[in-house]
């Protein structure tokens, strides 16, 4: 696939580069590029929309903000951070990649990651299917009871909610209660085998947080802040994201 090249056109800023190095550890390491491409080579995203990570943070050197607060490219980034891992100088793109997301307005943003957000908003469950704390409770509580029926080796497995004082809070994609909860018991069969003390809550048992990718900072907050407070108000040790 044939990558344009970056045409230089009218006045230049650098506000996004220049705000990004303010909040980043040694600025990020943004003025260190090497264009070594290595960050391109193993980025999912390369190609697509002309755009790969090596010209993203290019935009960004030359001041080119109109250009890099409006490509969808930052839309198809996965932030799984591949790029700083194989970058000889650590540079943080996806950080980059992030505050570029946050100049779009919020109703310009893709509709399925925006939907999941406001979705997972509706209940302290932070279900991005919109599930609630009864729904949850319901499903878990079917699933189990059929496989105990017809699993005669599993009679005595345990899917708890809300039991205080176990070792880990399991967090659970919210797609599987709702639309495939039979995916939900291989896990609870491995957990059960290995006698690990474990408990659902029936608030922050989500384990997505599609707001984070939406870059919607008090979205994000919130979502973590009703995870955090879940798993507290039990006593759990650990907090066991599944995502």
């Amino acid at each position: 696939m044939t990558v344009q090249p970056i045409a230089i056109t009218g006045k230049k800023t650098t506000r996004l580069m220049d705000l990004v190095k303010t909040l980043l550890p040694e600025g990020g390491n943004l003025d260190l590029c090497l264009t070594c491409g290595a960050c391109s080579s193993g980025c999912p995203a390369t190609g697509l929309e002309g755009m790969d990570p090596r010209k993203f943070l290019r935009l960004a050197a030359l001041g080119l903000d109109e250009e890099l607060t409006t490509t969808p490219w930052v839309w198809m980034c996965s932030m799984c951070q591949r790029c700083i891992y194989v970058c000889p100088m650590k540079i943080n793109i996806p950080q980059l990649v992030y505050y570029a997301r946050q100049q779009w307005p919020r109703e310009s943003r893709p509709k399925g990651i925006l939907g999941s957000c406001d979705m997972a908003l509706k209940h302290d469950t932070c279900s991005a299917m919109g599930a609630s704390e009864d729904d949850f409770e319901f499903v878990v509580g079917d699933v189990l009871e059929e496989y105990r029926e017809s699993q005669p080796e599993f009679a005595d497995m345990e899917a708890s909610l809300n039991r205080e004082r176990a070792f880990f809070y399991l967090n659970q994609n919210s797609r599987e209660p709702v639309t495939e909860p039979d995916e939900m018991v291989p896990l609870w069969k491995i957990l059960h085998r290995v006698g690990a003390d474990w408990t659902y809550g029936t608030k922050g048992w989500a384990a997505e947080n599609y707001c984070m990718f939406l870059a919607d900072d008090p979205a994000w907050e919130h979502i973590i802040r009703t995870k955090v407070k879940a798993v507290e108000d039990l006593g759990c040790r650990i907090w066991l994201n599944t995502e």
